[in-house]
């Protein structure tokens, strides 16, 4: 099993003392030890950097700030961070004996990620911080092998990962074949990401904003405060074409008239030379055209720079939060109204799963949920699959265009409820909507899992391939098949 420790977690730094929460969800040592109970080995991938389409690729937003930084290479700022935080991880799993060669069930390590193709973009520094982190690795002292990803220049004795390299461990007990595997492209390795209030999403800047709090009982659902607009827009880029210019007419009163922008990174860089120097956000030019036939810049205005949304610093997704505001009664609030909060109380004591579409028309927009003060994660229903699904041809050679389905469907309908968070009463549901969404289509349903398993072995041929080759000659090996289909309305999501 995976398990991929970054800096997902950490709270704050000093130049001394690194503070990483381990308690609740992120209690890396309890986690390593279900995974013994379960009868696992784990391959522990400390990094710290990971990709995994995660913000700054794990790294802490702080990591940035650090007087004379410069991340993935020879820089003794970024090196000293990496070494004090691989040094904190490997300390842990040894006091607890969780290495294999203390009896444990940790057989290898993962330092760094995929850095080979930026080690050939950074040329002779990336080399000398490639070997670095190699020696610094293996000089902890773990007693099992070290691997890197994607680096075929791993210096001895670390192992690149490759397509069937064998090793073998000195206990005789373990022999593994790796195959070439990340973290992200994979279905059997699981990762343990470490989210914190689930925000897959950098700074929310709000510029501007008038906040109106009204009272009310709360009966339904409800929203705390509501932004005035005479008339919004949104616009969003994509992963092709991430620049975006967006341009609409406004409607202007005689007097002064007020814009408020608000923008939302949808994760922060998180691969790349030197991305912890990209920017995001509304860069400009901001103007404005047709005024008396003129085009007039209002990029060097005086603007107001707020960071964060009032209802993050008042913590309205958490159960002491959402007591500390008055609430409106749902039924008098204007449907699909931007940037609101809304919550509800539920019963339950079952797994469920959390659907923010009703059959098939989307209810909600995009946004995010908590449950019980728990990140179920960011929702966006109204990001549709592209289009491009067609009848599967398996012949030829598979790429990720074909076989596409789904096509024109939102990417995401079902989010997981774990029943450890649930209680059998009083259940707080949190979501906060940015484009506007009606919340009676929201839908809680207990998950029932079936399963469906087929038995082959190697030289088994099916029944049809059987008759084939006994009554008609065959020019090319017939190979093994398993037929699995699901009862009606499942389907299978995991082979």
């Amino acid at each position: 099993m995976f398990v991929g420790q970054e800096f997902l977690g950490i709270e704050s730094s000093s130049d001394d003392v690194i503070c990483i929460f381990f308690e609740e969800r992120y209690d890396l040592v309890k986690f390593i030890k279900l995974i013994k109970e379960a009868g696992l080995y784990v391959h522990l991938r400390i990094g710290p950097y990971a990709c995994a389409e995660w913000n700054f690729g794990g790294f802490p937003v702080w990591l940035k700030y650090v007087p004379g930084i410069s991340f993935r290479t020879d820089n003794e700022p970024f090196k000293a961070a990496m070494q004090k935080f691989t040094t904190m991880i490997v300390d842990m799993m040894k006091a607890e004996k969780l290495y294999e060669t203390q009896g444990g069930l940790i057989i290898l390590s993962q330092i760094e990620n995929e850095y080979g193709p930026m080690e050939y973009e950074l040329g002779a520094p990336a080399v000398a911080y490639t070997e670095w982190a190699a020696k610094m690795a293996v000089d902890l002292g773990t007693g099992v092998p070290w691997i890197m990803c994607k680096q075929d220049d791993a210096p001895d004795p670390i192992v690149s990962i490759a397509p069937f390299s064998h090793l073998s461990f000195s206990s005789g007990l373990v022999q593994l074949i790796l195959a070439m595997v990340t973290t992200v492209i994979t279905s059997h390795p699981i990762k343990l990401i470490n989210r914190r209030c689930g925000l897959k999403h950098g700074l929310d800047g709000l510029l501007n904003s008038e906040v109106q709090f009204r009272t009310s009982q709360l009966k339904t659902w409800p929203i705390p405060f509501q932004i005035k607009c005479c008339k919004s827009r949104t616009a969003y880029g994509s992963l092709e074409d991430p620049r975006l210019t967006f341009s609409d007419s406004v409607p202007l009163k005689a007097g002064v008239n007020q814009i408020s922008l608000l923008s939302i990174a949808v994760g922060l860089p998180n691969i790349g030379p030197h991305f912890e120097t990209w920017k995001a956000g509304v860069l400009g030019p901001v103007s404005l055209t047709g005024l008396n036939e003129r085009i007039r810049d209002l990029t060097w205005q005086k603007w107001s720079y707020t960071v964060g949304l009032e209802g993050e610093s008042l913590s309205l997704h958490s159960l002491s939060g959402s007591s500390s505001v008055e609430w409106i009664e749902g039924s008098l609030v204007s449907e699909r109204q931007p940037l609101t909060w809304y919550k509800q109380y539920f019963f339950s004591s079952f797994s469920r799963l959390l659907s923010m579409l009703q059959k098939e028309t989307s209810t909600m927009s995009k946004g995010q949920v908590w449950i019980n003060g728990q990140s179920i994660g960011r929702y966006w229903t109204q990001y549709k699959a592209s289009n491009g699904c067609a009848p599967c041809n398996y012949t030829g050679g598979f790429n990720e265009k074909k076989c596409l389905t789904n096509c024109s469907e939102a990417s995401q309908r079902w989010y997981q409820v774990p029943r450890s968070w649930l209680c059998p009463s009083g259940n707080l549901l949190v979501v906060f909507e940015e484009w506007g969404g009606n919340p009676y289509g929201i839908t809680l349903v207990k998950r029932e899992v079936a399963s469906v398993c087929s038995d082959i072995f190697e030289w088994q041929p099916t029944l049809v391939n059987w008759e084939l080759r006994s009554y008609w000659k065959v020019d090319k090996p017939l190979r093994p098949k398993a037929h699995l289909s699901c009862a009606s309305g499942q389907k299978i999501s995991s082979i």
